[in-house]
């Protein structure tokens, strides 16, 4: 069963790099956006759905359901961001100038298009991702570990040369 939510993790990672590469594609005309991780993985999307599948299994009521898909991405994200900026002290987003925002991590705008996305997320494409594991598991099983390892490299690798970046910047050097 972990193995599952690991790929639903992974697969949904994947799918946020790739809306936002072509949301900066659309805006900006490049599809690369710096995120946090170096790899094609945005792991804001991976936990967000994970958390909504886990408030699906508590058989709550569907306005309820409805509520979680606007709250739980919206606090997904702020966290997210927060950590990020209390760590590196860089802000990857920032909605500071836009209305109904939050210290610049979330604002109503996006927290409208996370419900949205989070909704068709939950009704219409979590079934087909269960079809999809369901296919996939006996090639995904046995790659797990190279792909946990994969993206803990990333993980780590991110984590220390931005820190070294930041070390550098607080000593002048940068």
């Amino acid at each position: 069963m972990s193995g599952q939510y690991f790929f639903y993790f992974m697969v949904y990672s994947f799918f946020g790099w790739v809306l936002e590469g072509s949301y900066n594609l659309y805006n900006q005309g490049s599809f690369r956006k710096e995120g946090f991780l170096k790899g094609p993985f945005k792991p804001m999307y991976g936990f967000a759905p994970l958390l909504l599948l886990a408030a699906q299994m508590l058989d709550l009521s569907l306005p309820l359901i409805l509520g979680l898909t606007l709250i739980i991405p919206s606090a997904v994200e702020y966290a997210s961001g927060w950590l990020l900026k209390s760590a590196f002290h860089k802000q990857w987003w920032d909605y500071s100038s836009m209305p109904y925002q939050l210290h610049g991590h979330i604002c109503l705008k996006f927290s409208l298009y996370w419900w949205v996305l989070a909704t068709a997320c939950i009704y219409l494409l979590q079934p087909l991702m269960e079809l999809v594991y369901l296919f996939l598991e006996p090639i995904w099983v046995p790659i797990m570990p190279l792909i946990i390892m994969l993206f803990s490299a990333d993980l780590l690798w991110t984590s220390w040369s931005r820190r070294r970046t930041l070390r550098r910047l607080e000593l002048g050097e940068g």
